[in-house]
């Protein structure tokens, strides 16, 4: 199977100097045989680095094909600025729990070599385009390939949500807040919830509360392509705040109205060729310890 990766971009975990060793490592594997650029704060990890050296922003404007090396929150990242530019996405793990990452510094070279050379399973996962809107005007966009959440914020009170589906009445509800998952995040913050698992090839939504007043107030999954509008209903005062997976907006007010909805452009994710989602899940979260089939 042919490749057409000829330049490889490199996003490593800014906050995690650790990481060093397996940049150097990536490094020395790619730069004989492809172009290699790699965000301007991983590069002074690498002493000997002599490739293209780029912002965050416009990393992915430079490669065919974009490796993060990190967690989970580092694929986030790299998948937020991939999004526009239609570059497949591959992870290599160094996190905690890793749903997105499948790779281990160990089996680096071999896996990511079959996989540069063309060996590779490829899926894509729909992200989400959130706006804030405040006296009509949109003050706010974010995209989020896990979740987009709504909560209280620096209070000890629940907020109050009122929360449609396609302009269609869904419920009120006093909660702690309401997070909208992709079925990506669906084994994120919303599994921590009490959310369901959602195979990633669904095309769907799921809405799950937090802490609801009304215990019977429970997750919905909805059609992916329903558009959510979540306003709040008035009090005296509210503090909330909106996050789009690990990016917070701040200062919402009780004016303000939430739309998410489905964005226009996917991801794409390239796996090990033995990839295998209910694997990954029974590694990760000790499904049928003790078992092996």
């Amino acid at each position: 199977m042919s490749t057409e990766f000829k330049t490889i971009g490199i996003l490593g975990k800014s906050s995690a100097p650790e990481i060093a060793d397996t940049l150097k490592a990536l490094y020395q594997f790619l730069k004989t045989r492809y172009q290699v650029s790699i965000d301007s704060v991983s590069a002074k990890l690498i002493p000997d680095f002599s490739g293209n050296i780029q912002p965050i922003k416009s990393l992915a404007q430079h490669c065919h094909v974009l490796i993060a090396v990190g967690g989970d929150g580092t694929f986030l990242s790299a998948a937020r600025i991939a999004s526009g530019s239609n570059i497949p996405l591959i992870g290599i793990n160094l996190g905690r729990l890793g749903f997105l990452v499948d790779i281990s510094p160990a089996e680096l070279e071999t896996k990511l070599n079959d996989m540069l050379q063309g060996h590779y399973r490829k899926e894509q996962r729909f992200l989400l385009r959130t706006k804030i809107i405040r006296n009509a005007q949109v003050i706010h966009e974010e995209t989020a390939v896990n979740e987009v959440v709504v909560h209280r914020w620096v209070t000890p009170s629940m907020i109050e949500l009122k929360t449609t589906i396609d302009g269609v009445y869904l419920n009120t509800q006093r909660s702690d807040g309401l997070i909208i998952s992709t079925p990506t995040g669906s084994t994120a913050y919303s599994l921590s919830a009490g959310g369901p698992i959602i195979h990633p090839a669904l095309d769907a939504l799921l809405l799950v509360p937090l802490n609801p007043h009304t215990l019977s107030n429970r997750p919905i999954v909805i059609n992916a392509s329903a558009e959510i509008e979540i306003s709040f209903v008035e009090t005296n005062e509210i503090n909330a705040q909106v996050t789009c997976d690990h990016i917070a907006i701040p200062d919402v007010l009780i004016s303000d109205t939430i739309f998410i909805k489905k964005a226009p452009n996917p991801i794409t994710i390239l796996h090990p060729e033995n990839h295998d989602f209910f694997h990954t899940l029974r590694d990760k979260l000790n499904w049928s310890s003790g078992y092996h089939f």
